[in-house]
């Protein structure tokens, strides 16, 4: 891996995407749904939330910045719902498989729904890279939803038959709507992506297992077909264009939905997608060992998510030097970065952090990488 001065991602020290949301923010973006703040002012809070998120980022050390998704309700959501349009998402009801947390609170799964083809019409992020790269000397990086994520959370039943008698035109349109926005993020100059991908991970955990054969779908067939789909966006990338697979298991207000290791997934992960990196999810025992990154190639790396953003207490620093020696054990210390394990805000509402736990976990994850690998 190149040392975290030079450009080039991954970066010893990373950060995943999302960031905690101002009441302020909250408080404007539903009087704007309500026809009380206009788009042109709920903008103008935007921009001075992420001048702020931006700031923090850069203090902490980071190399790397995010907007911190803050023009987003849902990570995945916008680009799907507002950019490619012909889909609703459903977040009221039980659906699935639910999120929980430590406590056993249950929260519902968003159910999406394809009721017209999704289809590119215009850029989607670049504004949001124009405006993000306008405002840091650092590296820019764009986070966009995994491509089959509305296939992973809604099923054949929630694609319309209408529309799509088979799926084949269906996948058609999402490679082709992907590979549209990166060559549109390209054009603008973005030369870093992170695909957040929350489904093959969920292929390991037997309860999600039960649900996809309740449904009818074979989860050994998904663990073939999902990386297909994955490798169809990435080869539309611009050339240049850096590319991360961030593997985790749900991320909503401190709730996840999957357990278990990467050892279901592994060869499919590191020797058959064709991302250049990964940042993969290690702040809990729901992810398993370390062991299956000995099947990480030479050539790749991967960014160890051992920060956890789910909880407000800050890990000890000896602790996550520890854990990168453990994973040493099976892959490279020069293949390796740290990171937070996900975003701090996937979902809007944010997790049961504060603003000065986010500031402390983002310098944590710089001090660790200095510690480690040397700046």
């Amino acid at each position: 891996m190149k040392p975290t001065v030079d450009g080039t991602p991954p970066f010893r020290a990373e950060v995943i995407g999302s960031m905690l949301r101002s009441e302020e923010l909250k408080q404007a973006r539903e009087h704007n749904a309500a026809g009380k703040v206009s788009d042109e002012e709920l903008r103008e809070i935007e921009d001075d939330e992420i001048r702020a998120a931006v700031a923090l980022q850069e203090k902490a050390g980071l190399e790397v910045v995010t907007d911190g998704e803050l023009r987003r309700r849902v990570y995945f959501g916008d680009f799907y719902v507002r950019g490619l349009g012909g889909i609703s998402i459903d977040l009221t009801g039980e659906h699935a498989w639910d999120y929980v947390d430590v406590n056993g609170h249950h929260l519902g799964a968003p159910l999406p729904r394809v009721y017209a083809r999704p289809l590119w019409r215009e850029p989607i992020l670049v504004r949001e890279f124009d405006f993000l790269s306008s405002i840091t000397d650092r590296t820019p990086k764009i986070t966009i939803p995994s491509p089959v994520i509305l296939h992973f959370f809604g099923g054949r039943a929630n694609i319309s038959r209408d529309v799509y008698p088979n799926l084949d035109l269906f996948w058609s349109d999402i490679v082709d709507g992907f590979h549209k926005e990166l060559a549109a993020l390209g054009t603008a100059g973005c030369n870093y992506v992170q695909i957040d991908e929350t489904s093959l991970a969920g292929l390991s955990d037997p309860s999600i297992r039960a649900h996809l054969k309740e449904r009818g779908d074979d989860w050994q067939d998904l663990a073939k077909l999902y990386p297909e789909v994955i490798n169809a966006v990435i080869d539309g990338r611009p050339s240049g264009m850096h590319v991360g697979l961030h593997v985790c298991r749900g991320n909503n207000q401190g709730h996840w939905q999957a357990e278990g290791g990467y050892e279901t997934i592994a060869d499919a992960l590191f020797n058959k997608i064709k991302a250049d990196f990964y940042f993969l999810e290690y702040d809990t025992p729901r992810a398993g060992s370390f062991e299956p990154l000995a099947m990480v190639p030479a050539g790749k790396k991967v960014v160890l998510g051992l920060v956890s953003t789910k909880t407000p207490e800050t890990e000890p620093k000896a602790k996550i030097v520890e854990r990168i020696g453990e994973a040493e054990k099976f892959i490279k210390l020069d293949q390796l970065g740290i990171s937070p394990q996900c975003g701090f805000a996937s979902d809007f509402r944010g997790n049961p952090i504060t603003v000065d736990d986010q500031a402390a976990k983002l310098a944590l994850v710089v001090e660790v990488a200095r510690e480690v690998w040397g700046s």
